[in-house]
């Protein structure tokens, strides 16, 4: 008699990343590519040391925000070289903004791909490494640099179909920046 059927407990589910207790990248071949988007978000909570420095434009190594920008478009692109079972795929699309606001700086990226698995992942990476590009360009101002509320707010295409993340969460508030 199996273990499930003298508790009354239901199977485990079917582990996808694991079999036989070993790690494994899922098998795609089958899947027939489809149009797929991803959008993230993250937050860069600046001191007010490291603010000063990026608004005055008095920064010693350059422009933050465009350096970002440009570290998270590359980061889309070699997201399966950073996550281990995550598939490499075409990134057709990608779309990284950085801007300064009230609460910080924020970082949005969109990344598109026509593939038979999902670019959530490619999203997050963008948004992870242009965040950590805002820390790197302004901790001479300040080690006190933080980020958070990286997330998925959005995407499209595959299996699962579509997801929009809860409206009102939107990192953190002004009097933590």
């Amino acid at each position: 008699m199996s273990p499930d059927a003298q508790t009354g407990d239901s199977p485990a589910p079917e582990l996808t990343h694991f079999r036989d207790g070993l790690p494994r990248m899922v098998d795609v071949t089958g899947k027939a590519p489809t149009a797929r988007s991803a959008t993230a978000e993250g937050w860069v909570r600046l001191p007010p040391d490291a603010r000063a420095a990026l608004e005055a434009g008095t920064n010693p190594k350059g422009d933050p925000l465009t350096v970002a920008r440009l570290a998270g478009l590359a980061g889309s692109k070699r997201t399966a070289d950073l996550v281990t079972l995550c598939h490499p795929i075409p990134v057709t699309g990608a779309d990284v903004q950085v801007t300064l606001e009230p609460a910080g700086v924020r970082v949005q990226a969109t990344v598109r791909t026509t593939a038979p698995t999902g670019v959530e992942m490619e999203a997050l990476t963008a948004v992870t490494v242009a965040a950590l590009n805002v820390y790197d360009m302004l901790k001479a101002a300040s080690k006190a640099i933080e980020i958070t509320g990286v997330r998925l707010l959005a995407k499209s295409g595959g299996k699962s179909g579509d997801y929009h993340a809860r409206p009102g969460q939107p990192g953190p508030s002004p009097d933590q920046g």
